[in-house]
């Protein structure tokens, strides 16, 4: 492993350049100069589908397959043929200028095409999370309220059995209305609908190669939706620019990725930029293989994405960290497929929220046992807003935390703010502002044009501008306490997490203006094999240990609430990443953080726990 990070033609070496601002700010940059990158997204899937049109590029699960090793395949040339008929059929339909295609099912094949097909005639694409549809319940009201922020020109979905109902109350209010809806099965049985499978018939003409000229680098390619947390999700602008550029700053650092093939096997949500931007567009740039999952990080649909890896031997790994906790039951116990796992792995990466030091030597130790070179794990840093990768930890990391140095083209600033380091993104790949929202835009970029990100960060060694930036959790989720110190969250949760392992799924940090801090516990699968008195008194011991190591409980917390539920997928509570969503579970259990602070120590209430 000692030679691939030695060789700079196969990953760039660690640097970065330091310049001082007024009042203790600092901005980083990476020295090499951004190469040059292409003007459109199409310009990729032009040269793959001209280069290699015989070699696969993407793949989904075959319908009624059991084994999780049966894959229907478009090639680059057939994908490129697919896609071009699509962009003629869009051309044919004269949809209103600008106005999006919005998509409202998962992951597939056709959604892809589709995704292509519009930024290759530049028509902005949004996929919204099938949370909103699939897993609403019935009720659509946030659905239809990002409709009416989208004002789609057309809506898709894969099935009409299970998203016609949304899609046919999407097209009644007046955002949608005349919006032509398209299914690729169904299609027949709900009247006036379009079948995808006739848009994929159209024949191309040179009408779509004269629209894909006119594409530039401002085109707006996608637009993607915020949380939306704290009210309506904002609609953020993802330009060609933001797309490309990002690519060649990941392309000058990961440089293994411009000589040696990328396969994925990958599950993460394209209604998120980490997989609809990051992971899609790494492959279009490389020329890889990306097998779409159609596995989660959830109980009873893991067991999908083990069955897929006993076919698919994925070169990087990009994931989430319960998705690696989920996966190590069968990876610790089956060594052949762990040999498979990791034999060609190049980096095991995860983002979208903090790896507990728990799970990182786990994977360590199951790695250890299967092949002869350590495996190398990483992560990266960015945003919806960044396209999303900013940073990279492009050397060799001994535990969880750091987040890298910013990658070539990008300039990451630092202001002090209260006692932490705000920190704000400056570079081709930010976003130009939020979709119908010049309020919201103006306020998110200071003076110079740094977009204000959130986050705060601050250097691992302080005297040692290389030693790498340290994620110190969100700006706006941090709280005082009732005394008037400060609790950092995201630190707070990571140790928290990383101390119950593994008796609980993730936590959430309550204490805002309160006498002390608090944890709302999501027991995991482990913590329910415990009777309840038990885990009690695990819980307790456990936290006891991290509040005595801390020092006081403005540093720990001094209570906590066992939920034996876990946190909700359709209420947004846990995202698409699978990362639990802090403000929204404090915002829909507000009655259990109230009953957490008011009880009393010696309370013999069976799911809370008081130091």
């Amino acid at each position: 492993m000692a030679s691939f990070f030695d060789d700079p033609r196969l990953l760039a070496p660690r640097q970065t350049v330091r310049e001082n601002l007024p009042g203790g700010a600092f901005v980083l940059r990476n020295p090499e100069p951004l190469g040059p990158y292409p003007r459109a997204a199409g310009a990729w899937l032009e040269h793959w589908a001209a280069t290699t049109p015989d070699a696969p590029a993407f793949a989904e699960p075959s319908p009624g397959d059991a084994t999780g090793g049966a894959w229907v395949t478009l090639s680059w040339g057939a994908l490129r043929r697919r896609a071009g008929a699509v962009a003629q059929a869009l051309l044919d339909l004269d949809l209103p200028p600008d106005s999006p295609v919005v998509v409202l099912s998962d992951n597939a094949l056709d959604h892809l095409v589709l995704k292509l097909a519009c930024m290759h005639v530049g028509r902005p694409v949004c996929t919204v999370s099938s949370g909103y549809t699939r897993l609403a319940g019935g009720d659509y009201t946030r659905l239809l309220g990002i409709l009416q922020q989208l004002g789609p020109a057309l809506l898709y979905a894969a099935d009409a059995g299970v998203y016609a109902a949304a899609m046919t109350q999407a097209a009644s209010t007046p955002a949608a209305r005349g919006a032509p809806l398209v299914f690729s099965r169904g299609a027949a049985d709900v009247p006036g609908t379009l079948a995808f499978d006739a848009l994929a018939g159209a024949a191309e003409t040179p009408a779509v190669m004269r629209a894909f000229e006119r594409v530039g680098p401002d085109t707006h390619a996608k637009y993607l939706l915020t949380s939306g947390s704290t009210g309506h999700p904002k609609v953020v602008i993802n330009t060609q620019r933001m797309l490309c550029a990002n690519q060649q700053m990941m392309a000058q650092t990961m440089r293994w990725t411009q000589h040696e093939p990328t396969v994925l096997l990958d599950w993460l949500p394209w209604s998120h930029t980490f997989g609809g931007n990051h992971n899609i567009n790494l492959i279009l740039r490389t020329g890889g293989t990306m097998y779409i999952d159609d596995g989660r990080p959830l109980p009873g649909l893991i067991e999908r994405t083990v069955a897929h890896l006993r076919h698919v031997q994925p070169t990087i790994q990009f994931n989430v960290p319960r998705a690696y906790e989920m996966l190590l039951p069968a990876l610790e116990a089956d060594p052949d497929l762990a040999r498979r796992y990791f034999e060609k792995m190049r980096m095991v990466f995860y983002a979208g929220a903090g790896m507990p030091v728990a799970i990182w030597k786990r994977l360590e130790a199951v790695a250890a046992k299967v092949r002869d070179e350590p495996v190398w794990f990483t992560t990266s840093w960015g945003s919806t807003e960044t396209a999303p990768a900013v940073t990279f930890a492009n050397w060799r990391l001994d535990r969880p935390g750091v987040i890298g140095l910013p990658m070539p083209g990008a300039e990451l600033k630092f202001v002090p703010n209260g006692d932490k380091l705000e920190l704000r993104v400056r570079g081709p790949n930010v976003f130009p502002g939020y979709r119908g929202d010049e309020t919201a835009t103006r306020a998110a970029f200071d003076e110079d044009g740094y977009y204000r990100i959130g986050d705060a960060g601050r250097l691992l060694d302080p005297a040692d501008d290389l030693s790498g930036v340290v994620f110190d959790g969100r700006v706006a989720e941090d709280f005082k306490l009732g005394s008037g110190t400060w609790v950092s969250v995201g630190t707070l949760r990571l140790a928290v997490v990383t101390a119950l392992a593994p008796l609980a799924q993730d936590v959430v940090v309550t204490g805002h203006d309160r006498a002390e801090i608090g944890v709302l516990v999501f027991v995991g699968e482990a913590g329910r094999r415990h009777p309840p008195d038990e885990l009690r008194g695990l819980v307790r011991a456990r936290l006891q240990a991290l509040h005595d190591e801390a020092g006081g409980s403005s540093k720990a917390p001094g209570r906590a609430l066992l939920l034996p539920d876990a946190p909700s997928l359709a209420t947004g509570e846990i995202t698409d990443k699978g990362y639990v969503n802090q403000r929204l579970v404090l915002a829909r259990r507000a009655a259990e953080v109230e009953r957490l602070h008011a009880a009393p120590r010696g309370t013999a209430e069976p799911d809370v726990v008081v130091l």
